[in-house]
């Protein structure tokens, strides 16, 4: 990205969902940076350092004149939807302070991004981000206006709710706007045509409707990440169904709440489709089509997830029965302490299956093993490639090895049949005398049928792996003889004697 080293920019929501991804390619840009936030001691540990962080709120005008000095750009990406009060009063008085700060320090270029939608009975959500954007305009200062429909990425309000209802429901059944018009966009696409603005030779004031390559209808989003995701799921539109009610079942069954699922609810009856296409010309970005962008968001997800270090990410007292929740999958993790060094207790975990064994319950492994052949899967027969040594894709019973750090980290994915995904992995830290051993269980389920499994087989599993770890501690003691016999060993042999 070939942006000019002197125009700084100034961003806000910079910890929100868009702003947050917007902040990370700002940053690797190596542009001057400056983000305004109402709690900076929140913000300054993820920014780069070299990234101001200014204190300021858009609802105090008087806030706001030091985070604009000597700004060229400024993002404006924040809404009040989720506070507290009248949303849109509110939404209005903050983009007024905002378009008159940046008026009053002589800001080139405002970048806002708002909602599509043409129908003359906007939703009030939809109506109140059009308005935003009038008002940026009206401040004189050449505004760019980015008008979006659902923004498919892990961790949108939209795609989340998507995710949870075709999860958790075999049946979706629907009110009429399951069949309204929309042209979902994939997060990256959104941050780079936001980016895009930036690259122009001079200020614009437009506003730009961009969406990704699909119009599509609100069933056919669910439909296609039931596909990835290889479930299936029926969608059953019935009339009847108030928003009242649509309002309560996506409280109930997904993570947007109160307001933002009232708003959501009332905006789906909107067509939010691109009718102009010059985004697409002018800022010369190409969107990802529906199956593209839902593909991308799981990869991210995923990659996201698999760097996670669970020894600092899970919360320092015992798990409750059935772990914990992190986004869709369902973590459960053990810790042990032992008089070891960190290579001495990784020793037994990197010989773990195989001919070794999985050091407690083997009769659970083998007839786990048994039932997964009957049913078309790898079994246990795979076995492992060498009894010591471990690497990248080799397989060990019915698991492969996803990743490993020899004395630190062993990720193994399950490949037997199962309704969802399971990884299964070990971490060794070092203590100042001993070092801890961490198990961590990861499922993903797919869909209820996967919730099911994770909840009813849980005893079983908490024993099997409980005992598992219990295990590695027996083997680790049972190294200890061997060990003081290769030493006397080593001594006879420096002495002449063998």
């Amino acid at each position: 990205m070939a942006l000019a080293a002197d125009r700084r920019v100034l961003l806000t929501g910079a910890s929100g969902y868009v702003g947050g991804r917007l902040l990370s390619r700002l940053e690797s840009s190596g542009i001057p940076l400056r983000c305004l936030t109402r709690r900076p001691e929140l913000l300054r540990g993820r920014v780069q350092r070299r990234t101001e962080v200014v204190e300021g709120d858009v609802l105090a005008r008087d806030s706001l004149d030091v985070a604009f000095e000597d700004v060229h750009t400024a993002f404006y990406l924040v809404h009040s939807m989720g506070g507290a009060g009248d949303f849109e009063e509110l939404d209005r008085r903050a983009a007024r302070n905002f378009a008159e700060a940046a008026g009053a320090a002589g800001v080139g270029q405002i970048v806002y991004l708002g909602g599509l939608g043409r129908d003359d009975d906007l939703s009030p959500h939809l109506a109140s981000r059009q308005e935003v954007g009038r008002l940026l305009r009206a401040s004189g200062v050449p505004t760019a206006e980015l008008r979006a429909s659902i923004v498919i990425g892990s961790g949108s309000a939209s795609f989340e709710t998507v995710r949870a209802l075709v999860e958790h429901l075999p049946i979706i059944v629907a009110p009429r706007w399951v069949e309204t018009l929309a042209q979902p966009i994939a997060i990256e696409d959104v941050v780079d045509y936001l980016l895009a603005v930036l690259e122009l030779e001079r200020p614009v004031d437009a506003v730009y409707e961009i969406g990704g390559a699909d119009q599509v209808t609100y069933a056919d989003v669910m439909r296609a990440y039931a596909t990835q995701r290889g479930l299936r799921r029926r969608v059953i539109r019935i009339p009847m169904i108030t928003p009242r009610a649509s309002r309560v079942l996506l409280g109930l069954l997904t993570p947007v709440y109160g307001r933002v699922a009232a708003a959501m609810v009332e905006s789906l009856r909107n067509e939010t489709i691109v009718t102009r296409p010059a985004a697409q010309a002018d800022l010369g970005v190409v969107g990802r089509g529906l199956a593209a962008a839902i593909e991308r968001a799981l990869i991210n997800e995923d990659k996201e997830f698999a760097e996670t270090r669970w020894s600092d990410a899970l919360p320092q007292p015992p798990l409750g029965w059935g772990g914990v929740a992190f986004g869709r999958r369902l973590v459960a993790s053990r810790v042990v302490r032992v008089d070891r060094t960190r290579q001495e207790a990784f020793e037994p975990i990197q010989r773990i299956g195989g001919t070794t064994g999985w050091y407690a319950a083997n009769w659970f492994w083998r007839l786990r093993g048994i039932l997964d052949t009957l049913r078309g899967g790898v079994g246990l027969r795979r076995g492992r490639r060498d009894p010591h040594d471990l690497r990248a894709g080799d397989t060990v019973d019915f698991w492969r090895v996803e990743r490993v750090e020899p004395g630190r980290l062993l990720r193994l994915a399950a490949e037997m049949k199962i309704p969802g995904r399971l990884w299964l992995q070990f971490e060794v830290d070092s203590l100042e005398h001993e070092s801890l051993i961490r198990q961590t269980t990861v499922f993903d389920p797919a869909g209820y049928v996967g919730l099911a499994y994770w909840y009813l087989l849980y005893p079983i599993h908490h024993r099997v792996f409980g005992g598992m770890l219990r295990g590695i501690q027996r083997a680790m003691r049972l190294q200890e003889v061997p060990r003081a016999q290769r030493h006397r060993g080593r001594r006879f042999q420096a002495n002449g004697c063998s």
